[in-house]
């Protein structure tokens, strides 16, 4: 088979090999006479350019990039939140025809956002596990004020205004609680997540929210903090175990940790019949192969990775003129929050 060149390509439209790689990588002003007669001469000698030369030509890479926190050992690609956004995120990437490119902090720091693009690795960006720190802020802005396409999930940072996709999560703390107030729990305790994390500070709201509107006040002692893993849960039943006289329910951050508390309580002695009631948070498939069942706050991780990627993507396809206009509608700052739903399952409910 005798693949045409470039070089024929020009000769048979009569234009220069450059005018050629211009055309057919829609790149800079040609008149339109111009491209019909490249494009038919190309289609005549059935000539396609090489992805490689497409983005060389375009000065770009083809990438979308993910950043994702490097957690030893805690097979994140398993953990239902990662699994349930990339998978989004990789949908709307299938469709658009471009790469993902999976990059990894370091652990306990930022990343140099800028680099990636002015080395030409990414064309956009979308930010998993980002932490509300100096650094990470910093890092991010610079990334935003140059123009670049991004996209945080799951994670607002105070008197910012980055482009972010997440969950009400206040709402979906409050409706949590108050769900165990109707079943007329009074001592709730509370297993958060780090609040370095917006979406812990929004699950407190909520928790505080639904307390007050019961008649309960919030208790030190009963508040605790884990990692979002089942590990930390496992640890913090060791802290919990000598409450438990004065626990009647639980509210955890996330099925993995709520999960791991039941099994650390039954590892300290507990038995079924003396376990608080619990509430999760994610409704990971986990919640309903538990027991007993966990009812759980459901959360749009898929469609959050969606509309993260769909927002990077649009703006991808935008003028570089256009996104860096003063005023333009692409500056104004994306604050997308998609709403909760609480599943109620065996776990909450008053056996009394």
């Amino acid at each position: 088979m005798i693949i045409a060149s470039r070089k024929e390509v020009a000769q048979l439209a009569g234009v220069s090999e450059a005018t050629v790689s211009r055309v057919l990588n829609g790149v800079g002003p040609i008149k339109e006479e111009t491209k019909r007669r490249v494009n038919e001469a190309a289609q005549q000698l059935g000539y396609t350019p090489s992805a490689l030369a497409r983005s060389f030509a375009r000065r770009r890479s083809g990438n979308l990039g993910v950043v994702m926190p490097y957690l030893p050992k805690a097979r994140i690609f398993s953990a239902y939140y990662f699994s349930e956004i990339l998978s989004g995120i990789g949908s709307k990437a299938l469709e658009s025809k471009v790469d993902l490119l999976m990059l990894f902090r370091e652990p306990g720091g930022s990343m140099d956002y800028l680099n990636l693009f002015r080395t030409q690795k990414v064309d956009g960006c979308i930010i998993l596990g980002a932490r509300e720190e100096e650094e990470e802020r910093l890092a991010i802005k610079a990334m935003a004020e140059a123009g670049h396409p991004y996209c945080l999930i799951n994670q607002r940072f105070e008197n910012e205004s980055f482009h972010v996709i997440d969950a009400d999560h206040v709402e979906g703390s409050y409706q949590a609680v108050r769900h165990l107030t109707q079943q007329g729990f009074k001592r709730i305790a509370f297993l958060n997540g780090p609040p370095e994390y917006s979406n812990s500070r929004d699950r407190m709201e909520g928790y505080v929210r639904a307390l007050t509107e019961a008649g309960l006040q919030q208790e030190d002692p009963l508040l605790f903090e884990g990692n979002f893993s089942r590990k930390s849960g496992i640890a913090a039943a060791e802290h919990m175990v000598s409450k438990l006289d004065r626990i009647d329910a639980i509210f955890a951050a996330n099925d993995r940790m709520a999960i791991g508390l039941q099994q650390g309580l039954r590892m300290c002695g507990v038995a079924e019949s003396d376990m608080p009631a619990f509430v999760g948070y994610d409704d990971s498939e986990a919640a309903e192969l538990s027991t007993p069942p966990l009812t759980s706050v459901r959360v749009p991780f898929y469609e959050l990775g969606c509309l993260a990627a769909e927002h990077v993507l649009h703006r991808l396809g935008q003028p570089e003129a256009a996104i860096k206009e003063e005023g333009s509608q692409l500056q104004k700052p994306l604050h997308r929050q998609l709403p909760t739903r609480l599943v109620i399952r065996a776990s909450s409910l008053n056996r009394k």
